[in-house]
């Protein structure tokens, strides 16, 4: 077997295996990007071997299996996957092989942005939806009609001025806009569950539950823009089509143009570009069609894809350059983190030169080594993440990373837990773990005290000014105003914010204190029920986990703190040094909300949803970020979205703020 044919049996298997894992597991293995690059490699290699193609091979299929979980749903008419363009030549490539297919001297096109979501089809029978699926193979797809139904943008009767078709099925993308993957992420985290990674997981999980009503929590929506079979209904355009859709109540995405010419495509697909990251949504390119649906039939397809569309994909997020260290930082808990080092590299107009690697295992995983050429990209737009080496650029110089043995702050000899896989300093002294530790103090969810940074925390330190927190209360002019970049200005300014801040509620305490498990809302429920500091400190986990919100972790967590000498130690230090924490008002065991769980949707018109949240909680209530079979009401303010229409599927009461606000005796 020559090198070539091993080659091509090898990306067969690869693009196979991480079709699967895209497609049914949801757990894409590689970028899309990477996986881009293996597809093109495959088709040049079969278009110059077309002896080697064979039925199975990845370019003669358009996804991959349907789950078994779900009934399959055959298409009348298949369901396509477009070839990809990379930047502007091969858009321009793309209209002179079509231009010359058809013998036309110009061609027109209609262009719109490539959503990032998950492909569906609804087929509405003399006007009502019967069934809804996913892509699946392009032949067959998977029944997910009851958990389409609950996307409520999508009409379960079509709405038509004259009777409605005998048939129409139509194809579009379910996918999910960015704030609302932010929003739906922050609750999901204050509840202690783990975040979405991207909104294409999220449109696409949510799909493919075998339970309707988690479908129903999710925000999906859906943008329509082709259909498959029809009956007693006709288009002749792209522009046609978009245009009747929305007459049945099926949405479209408002952003598209119709081009007269490919200049004005490549217009089209610098300005998406230009304006991609004030979207509503995810999108990677621009989608590019022939307008006239009878040329179209002309065209025709190959087994793949139509020749008479293309994905115009925007330049990958990423960049390669070479990764120079592997450096250990250490955070306030002692957890080592290995941090990649970087030769400077410019991704979507930020510089990138460091990359968090999260641990060991992370490292080794990638098959990571010091000296290699990396794909650095920027996960979500925002952090800067190492993807992978490129191997294949090694030269034998590369070397691999190892932990250290002994904390590079302190020397101590670190340790690794069996049920962990962090690495850690346990010396509570340690000048790194002390500077994080006080940062996190400080910080503006923690004590909030305004002027202390990084290196202003770094010089007390390493002078041995602050060791603990009460150290900050004994600070004095002169020593501030001694310090780099300081002066007496700044010293008594700074002296002001720590006096302000000696005396802080003990939710915000609670949060400064860096408890494992407790973040905001957490702090905020444990400050309402216990009332004080000495009540909350001799608190059982057993009883802390009768506390709505607080778990088993949680509650061990508390107890765990409060009972390590250490801390003991340190929280005495402080009070000695003038600091109090404020008691808070009982939670009242009889009151207009007692007993009551509620939720909290959509904006309020005179009141912050946190406002909102501690009323309720004053008042005897419990406040939760999800809706459940427990939520005894449901505040809806403005655009309150799913949580409110799964309230009413479940009978849950609705209230509006007005009638929230008269609850309280409040109502204006």
């Amino acid at each position: 077997m020559s090198d070539d044919r091993r080659e091509l049996d090898m990306l067969r298997a690869a693009l196979a295996r991480h079709d699967v894992s895209y497609y049914v597991r949801n757990q894409p293995e590689i970028s899309d990007a990477e996986y881009d690059a293996l597809f093109a490699r495959l088709l040049r290699m079969e278009r110059d071997h077309p002896e080697w193609i064979t039925a199975d091979s990845p370019s003669q299929r358009v996804g991959t299996t349907p789950a078994s979980e779900f009934a399959p749903a055959p298409h009348r008419v298949p369901m396509l996957s477009l070839a990809n363009a990379f930047g502007e030549s091969e858009i321009v490539d793309f209209d002179a092989r079509l231009r010359e297919l058809l013998e036309q001297d110009r061609l027109t096109y209609v262009a719109e942005p490539k959503l990032d979501g998950l492909s569906v089809e609804l087929v509405y029978q003399r006007g009502a939806l019967v069934r809804g699926s996913t892509r699946g193979d392009g032949a067959v797809g998977e029944d997910v009609t009851a958990n389409l139904r609950t996307i409520k943008s999508l009409p379960l009767r079509l709405v038509s001025p004259a009777s409605p078709p005998p048939l129409l099925e139509v194809r579009g993308e379910v996918f999910v806009e960015k704030a609302a993957l932010r929003r739906l992420n922050e609750e999901r985290t204050a509840a202690g569950l783990p975040a979405f990674a991207n909104p294409r997981n999220l449109a696409s999980g949510s799909l493919r539950q075998l339970d309707p009503r988690v479908t129903a929590g999710r925000p999906l929506r859906a943008y329509f823009y082709d259909v498959g079979a029809t009956e007693g209904v006709d288009f002749s355009s792209q522009g046609e089509l978009l245009e009747a859709l929305p007459r049945f109540g099926l949405p479209v995405n408002p952003i598209y143009a119709r081009c007269d010419s490919i200049e004005q495509v490549l217009a089209f697909y610098r300005e998406i570009e230009r304006k991609r990251d004030d979207l509503p949504y995810e999108t990677d390119g621009v989608v590019v069609k022939l307008d006239v649906l009878d040329l179209r039939r002309r065209a025709g397809a190959i087994s793949r894809s139509p020749r008479w569309a293309v994905a115009a994909k925007f330049p990958p997020e990423r960049a390669v350059t070479r990764l120079l260290d592997i450096a250990v930082q250490v955070g306030r808990t002692g957890i080592l983190t290995p941090v990649a080092v970087l030769e400077p590299v410019r991704v979507r107009g930020v510089e990138i030169s460091s990359a968090t690697l999260h641990n060991e295992d992370d490292v080794r995983g990638k098959d990571l080594r010091i000296g290699d050429r990396v794909w650095v990209t920027r996960a979500g737009d925002v952090i800067p993440r190492v993807e992978s080496p490129l191997a294949e650029l090694r030269d034998g110089s590369e070397r691999p990373f190892s932990m250290p043995e002994t904390c590079p702050s302190c020397g101590t000899a670190v340790v690794r837990l069996p049920e962990e896989a962090a690495t850690r300093c346990l010396n509570a002294t340690c000048p790194a773990r002390i500077k994080q530790s006080i940062l996190h103090f400080v910080s503006r969810d923690g004590l909030d005290i305004q002027g202390l940074g990084t290196r202003l925390v770094a010089q007390l330190v390493d002078r041995g000014l602050v060791q603990r927190f009460g150290d900050l209360f004994r600070l004095d002019r002169k020593t501030l105003a001694e310090l780099d970049r300081m002066g007496p200005t700044s010293a008594e300014r700074l002296l002001r914010a720590l006096e302000d801040s000696a005396h802080p509620a003990l939710a915000r305490f609670l949060v400064a204190l860096g408890i494992p498990e407790v973040g905001v809302t957490t702090a905020r429920a444990l400050a309402t029920l216990a009332g004080s500091l000495s009540r909350l400190r001799v608190l059982s986990a057993d009883e802390l986990k009768k506390i709505p919100g607080v778990g088993p972790r949680t509650a061990h967590a508390v107890v765990g703190f409060f009972s390590n000498p250490e801390n003991v130690e340190t929280l005495a230090d402080l009070f000695a040094a003038g600091f109090r924490v404020a008691e808070e008002e009982r939670r009242p065991a009889t009151g207009p909300l007692a007993g009551q769980r509620l939720v909290f949707t959509g904006s309020l018109a005179t009141m912050s949803r946190d406002d909102a949240t501690q009323r309720a909680v004053a008042h005897g209530a419990s406040v939760s970020s999800s809706v459940s079979r427990t939520t005894t009401s449901v505040v809806v303010g403005a655009d309150p979205g799913a949580k409110a229409d799964l309230a009413r599927r479940l009978g849950i009461p609705i209230l509006s703020e007005k009638e929230f606000l008269a609850l309280l005796g409040d109502d204006g």
